[in-house]
C-alpha cells in the first residue's frame, strides 16, 4: 500500500481538529467517491455533476496504457525519440512534473512566446513527434502550435499526420478535425474530469508515456491511494489537507507550498494552478505560492501566510509553527491534493470545479487581435525598459520608481503577482526576482510565467480576493514566427494575451504596471539588477 502521511502544527493543526470530526461525520470521502454533487451547494450542483470523473480517473485510465506503449514503440523504432508537447495548464504542468521526476525528456511548449516556439521547432524535428493536447479543443496557442509544426514537419520533407497525436474530449473540434486529417492517433479523455484534475487522465499519460515514464506504475500508486482517501475518517490524509487549505481561522489564505525533500520535481508549480484556479472566485479563496525552505515567506511568519511541505513518506520533518507536511509518491500526492482541494471548495463555500473568470482575459485578447485598439496609459523609457502603469505611477520617471509606486499599492493582507511573458527555457534567472521582491516587501510574491498562467492562477487575479498588485514584463523578439492560415504572428499573439489580461485587471481595479523590454537580455539583467536593489 502506498505510504501516505500528514502532520500539522499551529493553526494548521487546530484547522484540523475543527473540521476533521465533522467531514469524517458526513462522510464526505465516500460521498466525493460517490460523486456526490451536492457536496458544494446548490449552485455548484450543474458543474459538479459533470465533473467528478477525476476519482475513478486511474481505473478508467488503465485500458490506455497498452496503446500508449505500443505508440511509443512504434515512434522508437521510427527514429522518433523527441516527444514535444503542446499544451497549457493542467494539460501541460502534471506531464511536466511526471516526466521531470522520473528523470524522462519531455519537451513542453506552452507558450506563445516567438523565440521558445522558434527554439521548439528548430531541434531534431527529424526525431520529433508532437503530442496537441486541448480539452476544449477550441486553444488557441495549442492550435496555433499545431499549426505551426504541422508546417514545419512539411517544410522538412515529413509527413505531418504521421508525428500528430492528440489529446482531447471526444467530440471537441480537435477531434473531429484531427481525424479527418488522420493523424497518428487520437486518445480521448474522460470529460468528465475537468483539466486541472486531468494528471492521472489521457492529458498526463500520453505524453509522458511516449516519452518513456512508467505509466502502469503511475496509475498502480494511484488506486492504492484512492484507497486510503475514500475512508471516512478524520485521519483521512485527504481531509485533512483540506482542512488545512479551507479552514483555518480566521483564514490564512496564503499557501506557501515548499518541496522539501519529496523527491518530486515541480510539483508545487502543479499544485498552484490546481489550487488558484479551483478556489479563486467570489472574492474568495486560497492563493497558492511556490518557494523554497529559504524562502522569505517560510520564516516571515505572517499573520495570513501557512507553509506545506512535501516531504518523503518516511520522512520526519521538522515543523515551524503554522505548518503543515504532506509525504508520499507522486500519483498518490496528485490524488491527495485534488481531493483536498474539492474538501477546501466545500470549506470555503465556492465551486471547486468551475473557472468563471478565465474566459475574459481570452475575450480581451481576441478583440485586441481583431484590431481593437490597446489602451495606451503613460509611458516612458528607462534605457532598455519602457514603463506603462496608471495614475497611480505619480511623478514617476524611472523603471525603480515605477516599481516602488506599484509596491507602494501593496496592502497589509496583499501579494504581488509578477508575470513574464517571455522565453522561460532562456531567461531561468528572471525567476529570480521572486524571493527578493518578497524580501522587499515582506509579502506573499507569485511568478508565473505568460501565457501559461492564464489557464491557471490568472482566475484567482481576477476572482479571488482583490489585494493582489500586478506586475507584468513582455519583451521584443528578435524574431518572430508566423502562424499558417492565421492573420496574426506569435509576436502579436503573446503581446495581445499580455494587453488583454492587463485590460480586465484594470477593469477590477487591480494595479498593473508593465515593463517592457526592448532588448531582452540587457532589459533581464537590468530588471534584475533593480529588484536585487530593492531587497538590500
Amino acid at each position: 500500500m502506498s505510504a501516505l502521511t500528514f502532520d500539522a502544527t499551529g493553526s494548521a493543526r487546530e484547522a484540523v481538529e475543527a473540521h476533521a470530526p465533522a467531514l469524517a461525520a458526513d462522510n464526505v470521502a465516500s460521498r466525493i467517491f460517490a460523486k456526490d454533487h451536492t457536496l458544494w451547494g446548490p449552485e455548484a450542483e450543474e458543474e459538479s455533476a459533470k465533473r467528478l470523473g477525476w476519482v475513478e480517473a486511474a481505473s478508467v485510465s488503465r485500458p490506455l496504457v497498452a496503446d500508449i506503449l505500443a505508440l511509443r514503440d512504434e515512434f522508437r523504432a521510427e527514429g522518433v525519440d523527441r516527444i514535444v508537447l503542446c499544451g497549457m495548464g493542467g494539460s501541460s504542468l502534471a506531464p511536466e512534473v511526471i516526466a521531470a521526476t522520473a528523470g524522462v525528456p519531455l519537451v513542453v511548449l506552452d507558450s506563445t512566446d516567438p523565440e521558445q516556439v522558434a527554439s521548439a521547432l528548430s531541434e531534431r524535428l527529424e526525431n520529433t513527434a508532437i503530442v496537441v493536447s486541448s480539452k476544449s479543443g477550441s486553444t488557441a496557442e495549442t492550435d496555433s502550435q499545431r499549426r505551426a509544426f504541422e508546417a514545419a514537419f512539411t517544410g522538412a520533407g515529413i509527413d505531418p499526420a504521421r508525428r500528430i497525436v492528440v489529446v482531447t474530449d471526444p467530440g471537441s473540434p480537435l477531434d473531429s478535425a484531427s481525424r479527418e486529417a488522420g493523424y497518428r492517433a487520437v486518445f480521448n479523455a474522460d470529460p468528465t474530469v475537468g483539466g486541472r484534475y486531468s494528471a492521472l487522465t489521457a492529458f498526463g499519460l500520453v505524453p509522458s508515456g511516449l516519452a518513456g515514464v512508467d505509466i502502469e506504475a503511475l496509475l498502480d500508486e494511484a488506486e492504492e491511494a484512492a484507497e486510503l482517501l475514500r475512508d471516512d475518517s478524520e485521519d483521512n490524509v485527504g481531509i485533512r489537507l483540506g482542512a488545512v487549505l479551507g479552514g483555518t481561522s480566521p483564514l490564512r489564505d496564503k499557501i506557501v507550498i515548499v518541496e522539501d525533500g519529496s523527491g518530486i520535481a515541480g510539483f508545487a508549480d502543479w499544485a498552484e494552478q490546481l489550487i488558484a484556479e479551483s478556489t479563486g472566485k467570489n472574492g474568495r479563496g486560497v492563493l497558492p505560492v511556490v518557494a523554497t525552505v529559504d524562502s522569505p515567506e517560510v520564516s516571515a511568519g505572517a499573520a495570513d501566510v501557512l507553509v506545506v511541505r512535501l516531504v518523503s513518506a518516511d520522512a520526519e520533518p521538522s515543523l515551524g509553527a503554522d505548518e503543515a507536511a504532506v509525504g508520499g509518491t507522486l500519483a498518490t500526492q496528485m490524488f491527495v491534493w485534488e481531493f483536498a482541494t474539492a474538501v477546501a471548495g466545500r470549506l470555503l463555500g465556492i465551486n471547486p470545479f468551475d473557472q468563471p473568470d478565465v474566459e475574459a482575459a481570452k475575450v480581451a485578447a481576441r478583440g485586441l487581435l481583431d484590431g481593437r485598439p490597446e489602451p495606451t496609459p503613460a509611458a516612458f523609457s528607462d534605457g532598455p525598459i519602457e514603463v506603462r502603469g496608471g495614475d497611480w505611477l505619480g511623478g514617476a520617471s524611472t523603471a525603480e520608481e515605477a516599481v516602488k509606486a506599484l509596491l507602494a499599492q501593496l496592502g497589509p493582507d496583499g501579494y504581488l503577482s509578477v508575470q513574464a511573458y517571455l522565453d522561460r527555457l532562456a531567461f531561468p534567472e528572471l525567476e529570480s526576482v521572486r524571493d527578493r521582491f518578497a524580501a522587499a516587501t515582506g509579502r506573499p510574491t507569485t511568478f508565473g510565467w505568460g501565457p501559461r498562467f492564464l489557464h491557471s492562477t490568472g482566475q484567482y487575479h481576477k476572482g479571488g480576493p482583490a489585494v493582489g498588485v500586478f506586475l507584468q514584463i513582455t519583451a521584443e523578439a528578435a524574431q518572430d514566427v508566423s502562424i499558417p492560415d492565421r492573420p496574426f504572428t506569435f509576436g502579436q499573439l503573446i503581446a495581445a494575451q499580455a494587453a488583454g489580461d492587463a485590460q480586465v485587471l484594470a477593469e477590477h481595479a487591480r494595479p498593473v504596471l508593465r515593463l517592457h523590454l526592448t532588448d531582452r537580455r540587457a532589459g533581464v539583467a537590468a530588471l534584475v539588477e533593480l529588484v536585487s536593489a530593492l531587497a538590500r
